[in-house]
């Protein structure tokens, strides 16, 4: 386990392959990687003040949130860095993107709740769960077709996945379904917007990320980045089974 440990922070210390682009593309990359982040929080707090029902993930943040008096945010990049630890047994390596994802979408979630005000009427709360739902597929598109590397919650699903042999699916109802129960007992909102989000980011981000990934310069380079980050290759993007990052998931 102390290998384990000492492996996972020198490989977390070389420089990322995914940084081996060309100094215009990469900067669209970091443009679209921090654009991305920050509307994935502001996404999460549209649903959260939609207050309807939020995604798997959120509801455990809002349930911790509740029980400990500490803000949306802080609860968020907690949890983010719980999951990361997770990653270690796995063998699973976060890339960049992977550790902006934790320490920045909660934050960017606080100012969308300071900007947005609660207690809002009812037809501006309906409005409210769609539209975030939306921008959050158009963010999880944007950050994954950086190719900086997977979100926390995704690292640790298809993590198990590699480890168990279990499916996809498998793997990732069973992460939810346990978050959504913990979430719910420590008071969590679940509700009709918990439903609407998992029968729709699925196919949203089936659109949004081949939409907004980004074709690396060199192929060769793509592909080793794309092996390290955990992040398909543009040309073939991967089905997606994402984001609850909110998330966060």
């Amino acid at each position: 386990m102390k290998g384990q440990s000492q492996n996972w922070m020198v490989r977390m210390l070389r420089t990322p392959p995914s940084f081996h682009d060309p100094a215009p593309i990469l900067a669209r990359r970091l443009i679209q990687l921090y654009v991305g982040l920050f509307l994935y929080g502001i996404a999460i707090a549209m649903i959260l003040r939609g207050e309807l029902g939020v995604s798997p993930w959120d509801v455990l943040s809002q349930g911790v949130a509740l029980q400990t008096g500490f803000n949306f945010g802080l609860v968020t990049v907690l949890i983010s860095g719980v999951v990361l630890l997770l990653w270690i047994p796995l063998r699973q390596w976060p890339g960049f993107g992977t550790i902006m994802n934790a320490l920045l979408v909660g934050p960017s979630a606080d100012i969308g709740l300071w900007l947005i005000p609660d207690g809002l009427d009812l037809w501006v709360r309906v409005l409210l769960l769609p539209g975030g739902i939306v921008v959050l597929a158009i963010a999880t598109g944007l950050y994954i077709g950086a190719h900086f590397g997977p979100g926390p919650r995704d690292g640790l699903m298809t993590g198990l996945h590699r480890v168990t042999g279990w499916r996809i699916w498998v793997v990732r109802t069973g992460i939810e379904l346990i978050v959504l129960g913990i979430g719910w007992l420590l008071g969590g909102n679940v509700g009709i917007g918990t439903l609407l989000f998992a029968l729709t980011i699925g196919p949203l981000c089936g659109w949004t990320i081949p939409m907004f990934a980004i074709r690396r310069a060199d192929a060769s380079t793509a592909a080793e980045a794309s092996a390290h980050d955990g992040v398909p290759e543009p040309s073939r993007p991967e089905p997606p089974f994402v984001p609850d990052d909110s998330p966060a998931n």
